[in-house]
């Protein structure tokens, strides 16, 4: 894994498990966690959480990823990806543009009219993984509290960057955040950051032949 890189998990308050949380936590010393409900619809609120946590506690850091935890994210090419580019006024991921809210009620993305009556939402970066410079991440924070709570973590934080006028660029000339889940190759998986709908068997077993993949290639050098 790239150097300085740490992972933290960010969870809302679980009755059901928190001793078992607590146990975690003191052993690993990486979940973050508040008193509000672990549901989708608080997302938003979790996702403030960590840029909160991030403005108090990590100030030298250069970047910071949200991402989900079905997802595969390839560290090291991230890395790599945002080490050739400004340090600042980064926000990067899938982007998202010319999407509306869902008006079917039916629909886990349902949006009334009073919730978000206009049509079409600012550009945004998928939820499944977005990354933000450390000055974006600090300025979403300090901007948050004046702009309205909206149940859609990744079109929140696309609200508060409109606000900002700050809009997504592109990591890449190729896609590299992919919100689906792509086919596992070595080749393919070297090259991308990320990929939707990955189980955690899944997660092993493709680190693992990326791993033994590159052996090999130390080998043959």
């Amino acid at each position: 894994m790239a150097r300085g890189v740490v992972t933290y998990f960010l969870l809302g308050y679980s009755r059901e498990h928190q001793e078992q949380l607590q146990k975690e936590s003191s052993l690993h010393k990486d979940i973050i966690q508040k008193g509000f409900t672990d549901s989708y619809y608080n997302l938003t609120l979790k996702v403030l959480m960590g840029l909160e946590w991030v403005d108090r506690f990590c100030p030298s850091t250069s970047f910071v990823m949200k991402t989900d935890s079905d997802m595969f994210v390839n560290v090291d090419y991230l890395a790599e990806l945002l080490l050739g580019m400004n340090r600042t006024n980064i926000f990067t991921g899938f982007v998202m543009r010319n999407l509306g809210p869902v008006r079917d009620i039916s629909s886990k993305w349902f949006i009334s009219e009073q919730e978000y009556p206009q049509e079409k939402y600012p550009s945004f970066c998928s939820g499944t993984g977005y990354v933000l410079s450390a000055d974006v991440a600090n300025r979403v924070w300090n901007i948050s509290g004046i702009i309205p709570y909206f149940k859609l973590e990744d079109v929140y934080i696309g609200l508060c960057l409109a606000e900002l006028k700050i809009a997504p660029v592109e990591i890449h000339s190729e896609e590299k955040f992919h919100n689906w889940k792509v086919t596992f190759s070595v080749c393919e998986f070297r090259k991308l950051i990320t990929s939707h709908g990955v189980n955690p068997s899944e997660l092993l077993s493709y680190w693992k032949a990326l791993g033994e993949a590159a052996g090999d290639l130390k080998k043959e050098e």
